[in-house]
């Protein structure tokens, strides 16, 4: 692929380049002020509410939610509004259960409480894994998101170029400044993302008309192809809207609330079967295998957003509980104020640019709509159309790469604290552990990029929900129970969370190389021994529907098991569980509040 630089828009490079050029001087600043090992791992506990509700809510909006639910609206209709919605009840979780005990604990990492709540550095190194598998799950959308972005706007730049260069940028800003370096960035980038997803919102409505209006047209759309006498009306309605190419889904399956994402697995049964024989196993088991896989996902959104180490991290950068119930509630409002928009990109996408579903734009699938949407308005007034398009260019960018730097802190301050600093040398200075981050991130930052050139043919709001489920099956039963139940032991800990977490991280790799054995460019070669799988999951719908979307099987595993063994194993419980669940719950007016990680307040040497 040869890149063509007549086709490259001033006004969308320009704009994308300028979020790029603010992020690494912000970070080079930011780095100067970034001098202890507390900064680097928790900004020093000093983050006020507003500034961390910000950094909060731009880390959490990631490329799935700029892109991605705009994109899946467009191409799976209404079932892909469950996103947006867990996405924000899952702070509610979080408000209630998680956050102000998690702080009053006082650590740097998720692994650091779980060694101080049962007492075991065994543990320690298991709750690390964790970090990592839920971390470069979540990294491979971002890097799509990058190359999708980047290939959009230099066309002809292969896609795996984009990734490295987003990820090296990135990697560069996190090894720099560590989480004080990336707490001003992310509270920028939210408000950038904000910008740039509501402005061009309101201009497309103004030429093109609204939400309702645009809405309607697939209504009037599927009401007419039900009825014959309406033939006439719908030949009038095409004139409104563009044709729906053969992929597209249609109309009425489209308005469905059980519709082209939640019946995929049972459709592609159906197809399995005699002509004689679909329409018969399409009325069994549509519903119920629909509501199998729609319980399941809000399963794995809610208790996932409760389960992130790279959000549960930015707790202890708040002062106290209290502000960080507080940051909480903030989060909520900023990130639903957000998740009004992106739907809206996705309805207007189906009626004025259906040939994204081809892939014929030049960017592959619907994840581009967000992009590529405002370069209509060209069409009417000018450069104004190029000037919208740069605009969410710009926040597309500020989307991943806010994201990916709380991801790559919270991974490479799993490896410089719980591995290096913990386990391997743990008489090692802070200014030793330090170096040991800015080494961890070229690592960490290095492995996502290659990760990340392999899922361009996967949706990124997919592979989100997947990272999701993994993080609902391990941390959250990990958290939650461990906050809650003082008779919870280490094994019984440890068990739950290796079973319940492993079972839906080898589910979910099972549906992604299945899926991109059916790649038709070059990632269906690589995976290409994997395509049998496909005539498994279609005699099998709903054993592909527990893989695909596992968190209602694998949450309750992992509780269970936590249980049992639990009850077991009664006579290990910590011997100074009374005080620990007093830490954990006590006000923080009583004095009881501790900081469990003591010997990082002093300045690096």
């Amino acid at each position: 692929m040869v890149m063509n630089f007549s086709q490259i828009d001033p006004w969308i490079l320009a704009l994308a380049g300028i979020t790029v050029v603010i992020t690494l001087w912000m970070g080079f600043r930011s780095a100067k002020g970034s001098k202890s090992a507390s900064d680097f791992f928790v900004a020093g506990r000093s983050v006020s509410v507003g500034w961390n509700a910000s950094a909060i809510s731009g880390e959490y909006l990631s490329a799935a939610s700029f892109m991605g639910i705009a994109g899946m609206v467009m191409s799976s209709g209404y079932d892909a509004l469950w996103y947006p919605v867990c996405y924000a009840c899952g702070y509610l979780f979080l408000l209630l259960f998680i956050a102000g005990p998690l702080r009053r604990f006082g650590a740097y990492t998720i692994p650091d409480f779980a060694e101080g709540r049962f007492d075991s550095p065994l543990f320690r190194r298991i709750a690390v894994c964790f970090v990592l598998f839920i971390g470069f799950f979540y990294t491979m959308p971002q890097m799509k998101g990058a190359g999708t972005a980047l290939s959009y706007i230099l066309p002809g730049l292969p896609y795996w170029v984009g990734v490295v260069v987003v990820g090296a940028v990135i990697t560069l800003n996190v090894a720099l400044g560590g989480m004080k370096g990336i707490t001003l960035i992310q509270a920028v980038q939210y408000w950038i993302k904000m910008f740039a997803i509501s402005a061009p919102v309101f201009v497309l409505i103004s030429v093109f008309g609204g939400y309702g209006k645009n809405l309607s047209l697939n209504q009037s759309a599927a009401e007419a192809s039900a009825k014959p006498a309406l033939v006439q009306s719908a030949d009038a309605l095409m004139t409104q809207r563009r044709a729906l190419p053969e992929k597209a889904p249609k109309d009425d399956a489209w308005l469905a609330p059980f519709g082209p994402l939640t019946t995929k697995a049972v459709k592609a049964a159906a197809d399995a079967l005699p002509e004689g024989e679909r329409m018969g196993f399409l009325d069994h088991n549509k519903k119920p295998y629909s509501l199998i896989y729609t319980f399941s996902l809000i399963v794995a959104l809610v208790c996932g957003t409760a389960g992130l180490p790279h959000i549960l991290v930015r707790f202890y950068t708040n002062p106290d509980g209290v502000a960080a119930k507080k940051t909480t509630m903030w989060v909520m409002i900023l990130i639903g104020v957000f998740y009004v928009f992106p739907p809206v990109f996705g309805v207007m996408g189906r009626n004025l640019m259906p040939e994204l579903y081809t892939g014929l734009a030049g960017v592959k699938g619907t994840d581009a709509v967000v992009l590529r949407l405002p370069t209509l308005i060209t069409q009417k007034y000018g450069v104004l159309g190029s000037i919208l398009s740069g605009i969410t260019c710009a926040g597309a960018f500020a989307a991943f790469m806010s994201t990916f730097s709380g991801l790559l802190v919270s991974m490479t301050g799993a490896l410089a604290h719980d591995v290096y600093g913990r386990m391997i040398r743990p008489n090692s200075t802070p200014g030793q552990r330090m170096r040991m981050f800015k080494w961890c991130a070229v690592l960490i930052g290095s492995i996502s990029v290659v990760l990340g050139c392999f899922v361009e043919p996967l949706e990124i709001n997919f592979m989100v929900g997947q990272a999701f489920a993994i993080a609902a099956a391990s941390y959250f039963p990990l958290l939650f129970m461990s906050v809650w139940w003082r008779g919870m032991t280490m094994r019984g800990a440890a068990t739950g969370m290796l079973t319940g977490g492993l079972c839906a991280l080898l589910a979910a790799a099972a549906t992604n190389v299945s899926n991109l054995s059916l790649d038709k460019g070059p990632m269906g070669k690589v995976f290409a021994g994997f395509a049998p799988l496909n005539h498994f999951w279609a005699a099998h719908p709903l054993l592909r529907i527990l893989c695909e979307q596992p968190a209602i099987w694998t949450v309750p595993l992992a509780i269970g098991l936590m249980v049992i063994v639990s009850k077991a194993t009664r006579a290990s419980v910590p011997a100074d569980i009374r005080m620990k669940m007093l830490v954990l719950h006590a006000p923080e007016a009583l004095g009881l509040k501790q900081e469990y990680i003591q010997d990082h307040q002093g300045p690096a040497h």
